[in-house]
């Protein structure tokens, strides 16, 4: 069994994990645990707990806590997320932390005298931070777990404290934000340098001061105590909302998790506050009935189906979803066979619908991290935790050294606004004090004769559900194989705006008999084009062995044994 002392660790110069150098896998199979994330420290790191006798639960903590360290810009504890998990005994689990709303948030908190919308405060500094639960979430995960929270919490006590060597993308990511970082923040930060560049030393003693408080007084080290001074102190010098009781009072929530079937498999996914669950349902369903294996991966005609199921559901987002705990959200009706082809009936093959015309359904009622995991016993645990942007709110607590989120902005602050994601909002996701703001994240599980057979998820905003809608059809439908499935290019319709954005890699001969549809499409052929959509982590049972896949468009890495 594993027994990480304070004296002893796995992370250093010559130990089992070297934050100074370090590889990228991008696939590999095996036969026991595998992980998959956005970093490869945090990777191997999950590897590492799986294989001296953590289990899943055990990783996830000791993963989530390592990207807080390693990849700032997304991991957190400033921030929130959700989990849907399976037991080895077929339990599921769906866990909210999402942040919410400060208790002083009010409905028009970011409109002028004039009713305008000031996006630039629900976006960044300190007024767009929400409650963070990250921290209330991996307590609440703990009761999974075999090992001490001690023991997975001292990794990223020693990568933040000795540092680690940053990557190319990350020293690219930190140098865009200095600007911002020297805006946002009132005490001095890590962050903040000439240039950063790889192989760079991060270190991070403020983060590493607060991971030990965590260590030693347990969930109270964040939300009570010095840490709740900081982050209080810190909203006060910035004109924040958060106080010292909206910290003391924040706790993670277990939920019904949704399930349903798809082509012989089971779904298992997250209900509200996220909206992921319902949309990859609803979009599932939208399109079960026609013959997509036949159509083929990036054809007409199925990318035009997938297009107007994905608008459809969106539409439906926008007025239907929010916080089950201040609006009552119809995800019955929403999932129903019924109500779904109700949605589809107005789908023309030959042609692209308007988003001007497809309402939401009559119910008579970008910057993320994704962790996939599985062990050797059967348990299976998907992630997504988010900052909002990239490095959230730009706002680093001073003596803390962590990231805030900037979560506000996922809220509806008025009515046909759109958030930074461009997605539009009604009067079900309006501020509310204490309420959780929509989220896009979608963790998911699939299974295959009721055992584990694929872990799945990944960052990118409102692009979320629809990568993690397209994965499951590439694998359901176009039987691909791990690898295939995260790193075909992609592509999203959200409803609003009423265009195609896409990846390179479609057949420009097909883009083209889209536009001949009528369909608007954004980002493609143009020179120098660099637009990418998520960044998937993917667990893929076969034969009895794991096959792990990281997405290419970033450093994501997998590990496993």
């Amino acid at each position: 069994m594993l027994n990480i002392g304070c004296a002893q660790s796995i992370v250093g110069k010559g130990k089992a994990i070297n934050p100074f150098s370090f590889s990228i896998k991008k696939h590999q199979v095996y036969n026991n645990g595998a992980v998959a994330t956005a970093h490869p420290l945090a990777s191997q790191v999950g590897a590492y707990i799986l294989e001296h006798g953590g289990n899943a639960f055990d990783a996830a903590i000791a993963i989530q806590l390592t990207l807080a360290v390693v990849y700032p810009g997304a991991g957190n504890i400033g921030g929130g997320g959700f989990m849907v998990a399976r037991t080895k005994a077929g339990k599921t689990i769906t866990l909210d932390y999402r942040e919410t709303a400060p208790a002083n948030a009010s409905r028009d908190m970011y409109l002028n005298d004039k009713g305008e919308a000031q996006t630039n405060l629900s976006q960044k500094g300190h007024l767009s931070s929400g409650i963070p639960g990250t921290i209330a979430g991996l307590f609440a995960t703990a009761k999974y777990a075999k090992l001490s929270f001690k023991t997975l919490i001292q990794p990223a006590i020693d990568l933040a404290q000795n540092g680690f060597m940053v990557t190319a993308k990350e020293a690219e990511k930190m140098n865009e934000n200095l600007t911002d970082f020297k805006k946002y923040n009132t005490a001095p930060t890590v962050f903040i340098k000439d240039k950063w560049k790889e192989g760079d030393l991060l270190v991070q003693n403020e983060l590493a001061a607060t991971l030990r408080r965590i260590r030693d007084k347990g969930q109270a080290g964040f939300y009570e105590g010095e840490t709740a001074k900081l982050i209080v102190a810190e909203m006060q010098r910035g004109k924040g909302l958060i106080t010292l009781n909206d910290l003391k009072n924040y706790k993670a929530k277990q939920r019904d998790p949704l399930a349903f079937n798809y082509k012989g498999y089971t779904i298992v996914s997250m209900p509200p506050p996220s909206s992921g669950g319902i949309i990859i349902g609803q979009m599932l369903k939208m399109v079960e009935n026609r013959p997509l294996a036949n159509y083929g991966f990036g054809s007409v005609k199925s990318m035009q189906l997938i297009i107007e199921a994905e608008r459809r559901a969106f539409a439906d987002r926008a007025e239907h979803m929010a916080d089950p705990d201040f609006w009552k959200v119809p995800t019955n009706t929403m999932l129903s066979t019924a109500y779904l082809a109700k949605r589809m009936a107005g789908y023309d093959s030959t042609k692209a619908s308007k988003s001007s015309d497809v309402k939401a359904g009559n119910t008579e009622s970008m910057e993320t991290t994704h962790v996939s995991i599985m062990d050797k016993d059967g348990n299976m645990v998907s992630i997504t935790t988010t900052l909002n942007g990239t490095f959230g709110s730009k706002t680093i607590i001073g003596g803390a050294g962590f990231v805030m989120n900037n979560e506000m902005d996922d809220f509806s602050i008025k009515p046909g606004v759109k958030n930074m994601y461009g997605a539009v909002g009604g009067e079900a996701n309006a501020i509310a004090p204490n309420k959780r703001m929509l989220s896009s994240m979608t963790p998911t599980l699939l299974l295959k004769n009721n055992q584990p057979f694929m872990v799945v998820g990944t960052p990118g905003g409102t692009t979320i559900p629809t990568s993690v809608f397209q994965i499951i059809v590439n694998v359901a439908d176009y039987n691909m194989t791990a690898t295939e499935a995260v790193n075909k290019p992609r592509f999203h319709h959200q409803w609003v705006p009423d265009e195609v954005v896409l990846e390179k890699g479609f057949d420009p001969e097909v883009i083209k008999q889209l536009q001949a549809m009528g369909y608007k499409v954004r980002n493609y052929g143009i020179a120098g084009y660099d637009f990418t959509i998520g960044r998937v982590e993917l667990l893929l049972v076969k034969d009895g062995k794991i096959n792990a896949a990281a997405d290419t468009r970033a450093d994501d890495s997998v590990a496993g044994y």
